[in-house]
């Protein structure tokens, strides 16, 4: 069981299926260990995401590939995918938190393979220390906390509204198709504790919620290291997707395709979900950290980097010019991505 993915049940499998699979194979093959595990022919929700995203041999986030970038086989992009100018705005940003970085780890948590966006930063830190989604972070001295896109990437509950109160979706698996229905009792404590403190919504509303991803950061922030978290991500507070997202806010990338349909392609597509900011906020304060701020992406890069923007628009490269009107510009990464951070 991975430390950073709230896995169950994947110790329990006796067969190994071939790493190579066909997505449809895959597919069904993750189908079956549901099966095996489902209560009436139906599992809850999180369950499907848990495997479909981290089951050890099918998951998604199991498979040695590249997922980002633009190339063939990838499915989505990120800021990280735009490279080393990515770590050099970085590296200034934390200056400006932290002070004199060299005596600061880096800590990157949820790396993706292939990725090189902190390559020409490595002697400002006293080091850079990458952990992949499944391993456990170690926080020695002080350290720059950063991870991108990892709160998106934990498996995700789902609610209803539905007859007067919210009740927690499942996904029956023993028929021709995956179908949705709602559960007859809530998958855990937490999560029927989540349910009853949500107030009431409009018939057949959906909300989605990582619960994963709040006890997540509640873990990678309960040691007593000093410096600074940094979680660069995409999200809405509760209010506005109760406001806004009738629908829920799940969805799938598949070969850069954005989709609805997250029962498809088990196994070989990313399934995600907006992260609850007004959760995370408070996790940060809970455990010491001070100036907890919530920016836009583009915010975030000219009240911490701005000098080092001004450089890069200033060099007359137009290749690396054109990178940060991508990482910064409102119509691209700029308003798409927040960033959460704090320092102790």
């Amino acid at each position: 069981m991975g430390w950073l993915n709230p896995l169950s049940s994947g110790d329990k499998e006796k067969s190994r299926p071939r790493l190579g699979m066909e997505p449809q194979a895959r597919h069904n093959a993750l189908v079956e260990v549901l099966r095996g595990e489902a209560s009436g022919g139906v599992v809850p929700f999180v369950r499907l995401v848990e495997e479909a995203l981290y089951h050890p041999v099918l998951g998604y986030y199991r498979k040695d590939k590249a997922r980002v970038g633009k190339s063939a086989g990838t499915d989505f992009t990120t800021a990280t995918a735009l490279g080393p100018m990515f770590g050099d705005l970085f590296a200034a940003a934390a200056e400006t938190l932290v002070g004199d970085i060299k005596n600061f780890d880096l800590v990157e948590v949820g790396a993706e393979p292939g990725q090189a966006h902190f390559a020409t930063v490595l002697t400002k830190f006293k080091g850079l220390k990458t952990f992949r989604l499944g391993a456990e972070p170690k926080f020695e001295g002080p350290t720059v906390l950063f991870a991108n896109e990892l709160l998106d990437a934990q498996p995700f509950h789902r609610f209803i509204f539905q007859a007067g109160s919210w009740r927690e979706l499942g996904v029956r698996v023993d028929g021709a198709e995956l179908s949705v229905e709602s559960l007859k009792d809530f998958s855990s404590r937490t999560a029927e504790e989540f349910a009853k403190s949500l107030p009431r919504s409009e018939e057949g509303w959906i909300l989605d919620v990582s619960l994963a991803a709040e006890a997540l950061v509640d873990k990678l922030l309960q040691s007593p290291w000093r410096g600074a978290v940094v979680f660069f991500d995409y999200g809405k507070t509760l209010a506005q997707c109760l406001e806004s997202a009738p629908a829920g806010t799940a969805r799938s990338y598949y070969q850069h395709q954005l989709s609805g349909n997250i029962l498809n392609h088990l196994g070989s597509q990313d399934l995600t979900c907006h992260v609850l900011w007004d959760r995370l906020e408070p996790l940060l304060v809970k455990h010491g950290f001070k100036s907890v701020r919530l920016d836009r992406q583009e915010a975030f890069w000219v009240k911490h980097a701005s000098a080092a923007m001004e450089r890069i628009a200033q060099s007359g490269d137009g290749e690396a010019v054109g990178r940060l009107r991508a990482l910064t510009h409102p119509a691209h990464f700029g308003a798409k991505f927040q960033v959460l951070h704090g320092i102790r």
